[in-house]
């Protein structure tokens, strides 16, 4: 049977997964405070108000990363976001409701996957680092639902690691190493291409930045939740031909680990 990449990442949104989530959010953090600096989230947001509120679906909400770190980067209180959280995790709405301040307000609840989605008429759609999981085979359904969920003139945003980013190429040493058959994550580039292909005139943005730690349990944590698999300690990872050899090209002269990443910031108006 396939090792179920999709079934695995859903499991690991629970409370039974917390310690290993805050334990990935020590470096991971740092994806949502890059894209904050990315482009003027505040002009997206004002610049899509319809009479002075925005309808906001966040897709694969997770924990709220992403709005926690435009209000850290100081959000105007206007104008009023609705938000709309859709995950399939109940645990993960239930996150990214706690995590939501003014001016963002939530608003209804999806618990589905995106490619079960059924909504229309939002403002702006956005999907921060959060479709790594969703099959290839399903991204293209998925992307559609994602695009039909804007009215005219509505604003889209995906920011999601390319196949050249930690992410992307961790998973894949990590499959060769431990599981075979895991279905691959899905990259930047395929995201973008569903896009195109969906009808949306995207443009896209790309950002190098690069996290890192000396501390072991820090790094052995990050990277059982960037492979959604807390069964594999770091020793076993660095004893492994294909994700040993990755991991040595990511340690540092003093033995501290350095992760390189690059992502797509991809953003369109809907025709």
């Amino acid at each position: 049977m396939p090792f179920d990449t999709a079934q695995r990442s859903l499991e690991h949104w629970s409370e039974a997964g917390r310690a290993e989530m805050e334990a990935f959010y020590a470096l991971a953090t740092e994806d949502y405070r890059q894209l904050t600096e990315a482009r003027d989230w505040a002009s997206d947001l004002a610049g899509h108000a319809d009479g002075g509120r925005v309808r906001l679906l966040d897709v694969a909400c997770g924990s709220g990363k992403f709005p926690t770190a435009l209000l850290a980067a100081g959000l105007p209180a206007d104008p009023v976001v609705e938000v709309d959280l859709l995950d399939p995790s109940a645990f993960s709405i239930a996150e990214a409701r706690a995590a939501l301040a003014p001016p963002f307000v939530a608003a209804d609840e999806h618990e589905v996957f995106l490619q079960d989605f059924v909504g229309t008429g939002y403002d702006i759609a956005w999907a921060t680092h959060a479709l790594y999981a969703l099959p290839p085979d399903q991204l293209a359904s998925g992307v559609s639902r994602m695009v039909g969920a804007l009215r005219p003139g509505g604003f889209g945003a995906v920011a999601h690691a390319s196949s050249r980013s930690h992410y992307l190429t961790f998973y894949e040493a990590y499959r060769e190493s431990f599981a075979p058959d895991a279905t691959p994550y899905t990259d930047a580039e395929a995201v973008e291409s569903a896009l195109r292909a969906a009808g949306a005139p995207v443009a896209v943005q790309t950002v190098r930045y690069r996290t890192g730690t000396s501390d072991r349990a820090v790094a052995e944590g990050f990277l059982q939740r960037c492979a959604f698999d807390d069964t594999v300690t770091l020793e076993q990872m660095e004893g492994r031909t294909a994700l040993g050899a990755y991991l040595a090209g990511c340690r540092t002269t003093d033995g501290a680990y350095a992760f390189e990443h690059e992502a797509y910031v991809i953003t369109w108006e809907q025709p």
